[in-house]
């Protein structure tokens, strides 16, 4: 059976609201909640940028059924892999096994804050693969010592490790990713409803769950919906190439400038009718996607998840 998730967009809402947006998902029957990790929110307009670790600690403690999940956090820059193996054991325990690591090559917008540069793609992937061997070799208790390109670990133990590992899921927007996803990953995340990437995945010998987050917009009209997913979400029409390079929400302003709301709705389904949100979602259920993350924009998130309950998770599970 498909799992339906929810996202928490840690770049459109506060801490404590994260955390009662959450709690709300989780009556309503969502089976998971994923979280993403950002420094920056994209433009302006968003407005926030909590630390997701510290969220995903309240969220755990506030929750006692859905599953957390990273969506996704980068360790090549920002974050050494070793810190980010500790904070996901912790959350395995503090959860009670319900946390999966998700990880990614990341943005420049949120890594090269720390003032360490942005290197190029094949790099990166480079680094996210030692970044793997890392976090998987603590996290399975069986790796102290390291010596990479580009890290290093040095008599490290994980002293709170929960006798079941965290999943890592590794995301993936092409073929090459997906191959990592499937040789170093327990699981796979993507943005596009293609079965290429499953197959990539599968083809080294991947195996496990395959997340898929789907964008979309409820609000009462669609008018309100395509304006809202403009203010809100047009940056994601610049497509993974752009935005993994540009460094400041002024950046994704010009970018995004002569984009209409629109052309956003072509990407982002808007408005109140389930079945346009339905006919998005089971493009990826048909693309063989088992882990179905909604993402809605904007801030009417407690009328989204009720019309979620009402009308999307029945004609899903059904």
């Amino acid at each position: 059976m498909v799992k339906l998730g929810y996202k928490l967009m840690s770049e459109e809402h506060a801490p404590r609201d994260l955390v009662r947006n959450l709690v709300l998902a989780e009556q309503a029957g969502f089976d998971l909640a994923a979280i993403s990790d950002h420094f920056s929110p994209w433009v302006e307009e968003q407005g926030h940028a909590p630390f997701a670790w510290s969220v995903l600690g309240a969220c755990a403690q506030a929750t006692s059924r859905i599953g957390l999940m990273t969506a996704v956090t980068c360790p090549i820059m920002r974050y050494h892999p070793a810190i980010i193996a500790q904070a996901a054991a912790t959350l395995g325990l503090l959860s009670d096994d319900r946390f999966v690591l998700g990880l990614g090559a990341g943005e420049r917008l949120n890594e090269h804050v720390v003032g360490e540069g942005w290197p190029g793609v094949g790099e990166r992937h480079e680094r996210l693969s030692e970044a793997l061997d890392i976090i998987q070799g603590l996290l399975e208790g069986e790796l102290s010592n390291y010596r990479g390109a580009y890290f290093t670990l040095d008599q490290a133990t994980l002293y709170d490790r929960p006798e079941r590992k965290p999943l890592v899921a590794v995301a993936a927007g092409g073929p090459e990713a997906a191959r990592l996803a499937g040789r170093k990953g327990d699981a796979l995340v993507v943005t596009e409803p293609k079965p290429e990437l499953i197959e990539a995945f599968e083809s080294v010998g991947g195996e496990g769950p395959r997340y898929a987050e789907v964008s979309m917009c409820w609000a009462p009209t669609e008018r309100e919906a395509q304006e809202t997913a403009h203010r809100l979400f047009r940056w994601a029409l610049t497509g993974w190439p752009v935005q993994a390079e540009l460094p400041t929400t002024r950046g994704f302003a010009a970018a995004t400038r002569h984009v209409t709301p629109e052309a956003v709705a072509q990407q982002v389904t808007c408005g109140p009718s389930a079945e346009l949100h339905l006919t998005s979602i089971r493009k990826f259920i048909e693309a063989g996607y088992d882990h179905i993350i909604l993402t809605q924009v904007g801030p009417r998130q407690a009328e989204f998840i009720a019309f979620f309950e009402r009308e999307l998770a029945p004609r899903l599970r059904g």
